[in-house]
């Protein structure tokens, strides 16, 4: 359970020319693709050249990552493209453990920004005491978990109305990020988190499930 309500930062995920290949490789699919996001969290597949170089970032990565978060198995799933305007964000949202019975777990994301707003838009996770984030569920024996872990709730960003309103009445502290050009941050499944509205500018971001392998 711990791993799923950590937070690191991978400094240097990308260098400045895998940067730009990323970038060069979006606008040349979205422009072919003509892809309009329906609705601000609305994200795109990126293309295969882009994963490539994603996920071999993410393998250079692993040591560091593998410090906070052990059991990941360096294989993520594919990468989702958000862009975001002015007024664009994500509202605060908790994705949990699907199924604390499946093979692959998800144990963390990763966030990678390709641009940054000229303000607004910041990630962030927030932290609470409160018990209404927590289900009774608890991990069994021939779950990938340690037995008697505990699950939060499941509220994404498209859950209902009312879910999302309950959600944002649990106090909560909130811890915003503005990392380094070119860093990645890592963040456990069962963290609210979001991004902060667009107040000027363009945010765009790539996002990406990392999984642990099956109990040995």
């Amino acid at each position: 359970m711990t791993e799923t309500l950590a937070v690191h930062t991978v400094e240097g995920f990308l260098t400045l020319d895998e940067t730009s290949q990323v970038i060069k490789g979006l606008d040349e699919y979205i422009a072919a693709t003509g892809w309009v996001p329906a609705r601000p969290e609305e994200g795109l597949r990126a293309p295969d050249d882009v994963q490539e170089i994603l996920n071999a970032a993410v393998e250079r990565a692993l040591p560091s990552i593998r410090r906070v978060f052990p059991s990941v198995d360096g294989r993520p799933t594919p990468w989702d493209y958000h862009d975001f305007g002015p007024g664009g964000g994500i509202e605060p949202h908790l994705h949990g453990v699907d199924d604390p019975g499946a093979r692959r777990q998800r144990v963390a994301r990763v966030a990678f920004h390709l641009q940054e707003a000229a303000r607004g838009g910041e990630f962030f996770v927030d932290t609470s005491a409160s018990e209404a984030l927590w289900t009774d569920r608890v991990a069994g024996a021939d779950s990938g978990f340690v037995p008697g872990t505990r699950f939060t709730r499941e509220i994404s960003h498209d859950a209902s109305a009312e879910a999302l309103a309950e959600l944002r009445a649990i106090p909560r502290t909130r811890w915003t990020s503005t990392p380094p050009a070119g860093t990645a941050i890592v963040y456990g499944a069962q963290l609210v988190h979001g991004v902060q509205p667009v107040v000027e500018g363009r945010l765009r971001k790539l996002i990406t499930n990392l999984l642990a392998g099956p109990a040995r």
